[in-house]
């Protein structure tokens, strides 16, 4: 009996052994790392013509995580093939340059983990083409006169759709007003292309109605100015911290005040107690 226990006992501790095996190899087997393996090559996206930059899509990979990567690009023949390494391009992105007009380009992509490393090699881009020339520099409106301000004029009759006049500019002299005694409005009129415009038709008139006398409409000069002469009624307010509310618009001759190229905006002169 007791030789049948000893044989009972053996069989007990080898059969543990051998369970013990297969746990230790089966926890070697999920640690284990594998290394970077393409599964789907790198791709080049972007416009191929000079001064463009080009961007690589790093493909597909399969391996333990986590997995850099590395660039190098190359310039190769019309046929993607004849391949030279670019020196310093071993960004994700490169910017194509006069050298690369009339090639395709390709980019080695190297994956790295912890088990070791793999690369891949896109697929060519496009021909790269030359940069787009410029296009020549558009002719100004006729009529220019140059200011010594360094800005420009021209008549309003170079100003059509999609421009506008634009009211760039309004001052009030004297600023506050203190007395009902007559005062000066001044406005600039310009383009929406940043042009002074002279040959516009200005109006202006005060809000309320009954505030100051109505002026008749001036054309604005070479200087894009036109300066109004205004006289406050008997019922201009003047009180500290006031204000005259002023509707201004300018137009182009002959056109419809509310449509073509005209303007309006409201402005404000500031109003202080009599002096």
């Amino acid at each position: 009996m007791k030789t049948r226990g000893r044989i009972l006992l053996s069989a007990a501790a080898g059969a543990l052994l051998a369970t013990f095996a297969t746990l230790v190899g089966m926890a070697g087997a999920t640690t284990a790392a594998d290394p970077p393996t393409v599964r789907a090559v790198p791709s080049i996206s972007g416009d191929a013509r000079e001064g463009s930059t080009l961007t690589t899509d790093n493909g597909d990979w399969g391996g333990t995580k986590p997995i850099t990567f590395a660039y190098q690009w190359r310039r190769c023949g019309n046929g993607g093939n004849n391949c030279a390494d670019i020196s310093g391009a071993t960004a994700k992105t490169y910017v194509l340059v006069a050298a690369d007009v009339g090639h395709r380009m390709r980019v080695l992509v190297r994956a790295a983990n912890s088990a070791g490393t793999s690369s891949a090699v896109s697929r060519p881009s496009s021909t790269v083409k030359a940069a787009t020339s410029p296009p020549p520099p558009a002719t100004g409106p006729a009529g220019q006169v140059k200011l010594a301000d360094g800005k420009t004029s021209i008549p309003v009759t170079s100003v059509s759709p999609p421009q506008r006049l634009v009211v760039s500019e309004v001052s009030f002299s004297p600023s506050p007003i203190r007395s009902r005694s007559p005062f000066q409005a001044r406005f600039r009129v310009t383009d929406t292309r940043g042009y002074v415009v002279r040959g516009a038709v200005v109006y202006m008139i005060g809000i309320p109605y009954n505030r100051i006398a109505l002026v008749p409409e001036q054309e604005t000069g070479t200087d894009g100015y036109v300066t109004f002469t205004v006289q406050p009624t008997a019922r201009f307010p003047l009180v500290a911290g006031g204000a005259l509310v002023v509707f201004v618009r300018a137009r182009k001759p002959g056109e419809n005040l509310l449509a073509g190229v005209s303007t309006r905006r409201l402005v404000q002169a500031s109003v202080g107690a009599a002096g």
